[in-house]
């Protein structure tokens, strides 16, 4: 062999994904390629042109750019060119040269049939192309103004040393030491080891109401084994785990375990008087239907705030999801308290108000409407006029706060979605064994279920026992993935978008077909893989970890959805402030020319992944 080609074919086998061929390839793929140079500052691709060659950095570096903004800086053994070859498009990207620089130019001819004879390459070259989206999603949760209050870091929250006690003070002692210390909270530590916590709600629920006398030791009415948080987390951090668990006093703790001190909603109120958890706040103090309502209101402006603070879109959904839980379960309280008011009694049994769909996954946006059940223990009577009362104060308020009726009467007023955990399972075993197409559409409504109020045990049984029969149900998996591939994102053949060609949403596209195309491929996949997780990227990552999906897919598919729905909610926050109804209608030619194009990419990783689930399932239409 020739120097120089030796030379070369000792450098590819340096580099992946080259460097997985078989010796006797590699031997022959030298002598396949060309050579060129490019001098500093030279463009070697212009965004637009056709190209049929891979570009590998044999030394120097090469800046990728989009429209002046810096994707990826490629150095020896990089590769650049591969949208062009990958998809057959035309170049998206500017290539310039940094530094003088040696080129290694592989020709379409020999870049496909290595793709299709050594999958490694394959898969190399793609993941690189979709790690762009990533470079994408950053780009876009850029701050839109100053500091984020809820990027703060926790252990700068911390202002003051932690009051504490011993678990043998006496309550009397505990509550004169909060009160010297002006505090509304005490740690009950043994040394450096926190035991648990002690609130000033904790002394008006378990003391002064429970009738405890005060010389009994604190340890007996304290909140064992609390909630704690990391001196490293966000302040948004804290937000969703006193909005998602309805506590207001979070102890930090260093690496080792150590306690710094306390973070509190009044803390976070210092931050930002608009956070959620003011909101949280204000939804819990109301003692009317009417206030809550009103309290809900200010969800948008929440929202708004958020994605100026550039929190990501998951973020956004779990907080968005904590709110409404806060809403609903407010109005629970209320509506069972004016129940027993009205003469009618106090719940006859055990239950679980639980939430479907989106919210059920922590995902809620604007503008979505209501979809709940109630699950009831199997001594309770599904009959009963008790619960038919309960839902419809509940779901006339939840419209009244913006959340209108679902159009497929899939609520707790209907009285088919009100059953003890025996129907329920019973329902469960039937549409696995027997999934008619509205069986299949409520099948994958129901899969997604979060009990939100009452006994959630009632709920975390019956998942445990369903979501598994679900998964071996072949012929509900067939149904299911056939569902899943037929919601295909608005993309056409040549990656243009697919428009709406009638209607008051004529020229838009609906970005609601992306996302839940992702929500469904990952919803039969986890249901393959048995796994109770709720949660759109929970559940592909529980896949990948199972083996029923690459961890490259996964990955993928995780940020494609992270970028899909941050474009719906922003677009939707500008809805609200414009004083429209949110939708899921996006106008392309109101999207700058980068978010399109990795809009498009967006949609074609979930083609992708859809045309991947339809090779390894089988379909019924």
């Amino acid at each position: 062999m020739d120097v120089e080609l030796a030379e070369i074919r000792d450098f590819l086998a340096q580099h992946p994904p080259f460097d997985a061929l078989p010796a006797e390839v590699l031997d022959t793929l030298p002598g396949r390629c060309t050579l060129s140079y490019a001098r500093r500052g030279s463009t070697v691709l212009r965004a637009g042109q056709r190209n049929d060659q891979l570009f590998v950095v044999r030394s120097g570096a090469v800046d990728v750019s989009d429209q002046g903004q810096l994707v990826d800086r490629v150095g020896a053994g990089g590769a650049f060119g591969m949208s062009s070859v990958v998809e057959g498009v035309p170049v998206r990207y500017e290539a310039t040269a940094r530094e003088d620089t040696l080129l290694i130019q592989l020709p379409q001819e020999v870049f496909d049939e290595l793709s299709a004879h050594h999958p490694a390459v394959a898969v190399h070259f793609a993941a690189t192309h979709h790690d762009r989206i990533r470079t994408a999603i950053g780009q876009l949760q850029a701050p839109s103004r100053g500091s984020s209050v809820l990027r703060t870091a926790v252990r700068d929250l911390i202002t003051v040393e932690p009051v504490r006690a011993e678990p043998e003070v006496a309550i009397a002692e505990a509550a004169q030491v909060m009160t010297r210390a002006g505090v509304s909270s005490l740690l009950i530590m043994r040394g450096e080891q926190l035991l648990g916590i002690l609130t000033d709600r904790d002394l008006r629920r378990r003391v002064l109401a429970a009738g405890v006398t005060p010389d009994r030791p604190v340890s007996e009415v304290m909140t064992p084994d609390p909630v704690t948080i990391g001196a490293e987390a966000l302040a948004l951090e804290v937000l969703l785990e006193m909005t998602g668990r309805n506590i207001h006093h979070l102890p930090v703790q260093d690496a080792s375990g150590r306690v710094l001190g306390l973070v509190t909603t009044t803390d976070l109120v210092r931050l930002e008087r608009s956070n959620p958890v003011y909101l949280v706040a204000d939804i819990t103090d109301r003692g009317h239907v009417e206030g809550v309502v009103e309290q809900a209101s200010r969800i948008p402006t929440v929202v708004e705030q958020l994605v100026a603070e550039e929190a990501s879109a998951e973020d956004i959904g779990r907080v968005t999801t904590a709110l409404a839980d806060a809403v609903v379960v407010r109005l629970l309280e209320l509506a069972t308290d004016e129940l027993r008011g009205a003469g009618h009694g106090e719940a006859p049994g055990r239950y679980s108000w639980v939430w479907l769909g989106s919210a059920a996954r922590e995902e809620m946006g604007l503008g979505g409407d209501q979809d709940h059940a109630l699950v009831l223990a199997d001594d309770a009577d599904p009959s009963d006029p008790w619960w038919g009362r309960l839902a419809e104060r509940v779901t006339a308020a939840l419209e009244a706060a913006g959340w209108p009726r679902c159009d497929g009467d899939i609520m707790a007023t209907n009285p088919r979605w009100r059953m003890t955990v025996s129907q329920w399972r019973e329902q469960f075993a039937r549409w696995s064994h027997d999934p008619e197409p509205d069986a299949v559409l409520w099948a994958a409504i129901f899969y997604d279920m979060r009990s939100v109020f009452g006994d959630h045990a009632l709920v975390e049984g019956l998942r445990a026992d369903v979501v598994p029969m679900g998964g071996r149900s072949d012929l509900l998996m067939a149904y299911l993935a056939g569902q899943a591939a037929r919601m295909r994102p608005p993309i056409g053949f040549f990656r243009g978008f697919v428009l709406e060609d009638a209607g008051e949403h004529r020229d838009t596209l609906d970005i609601k077909r992306g996302v839940t195309a992702v929500v469904q491929l990952a919803r039969v996949h986890a249901l393959r893989a048995g796994s109770l997780a709720l949660g759109t990227r929970v559940r592909l990552e529980a896949a990948a970890a199972r083996g029923g999906l690459s961890a490259q897919t996964a990955t993928d598919l995780a940020d494609a959805f992270e970028l899909m729905s941050y474009l719906r909610v922003r677009h939707q926050v500008r809805q609200v402030r414009a004083g429209d109804l949110p939708d899921n209608h996006l106008n392309p030619g109101g999207l700058g020319s980068l978010d399109r194009r990795h809009l498009r990419d967006a949609f074609q990783i979930v083609r992708s992944a859809q045309q991947l689930l339809s090779a390894r399932l089988p379909q019924v239409s």
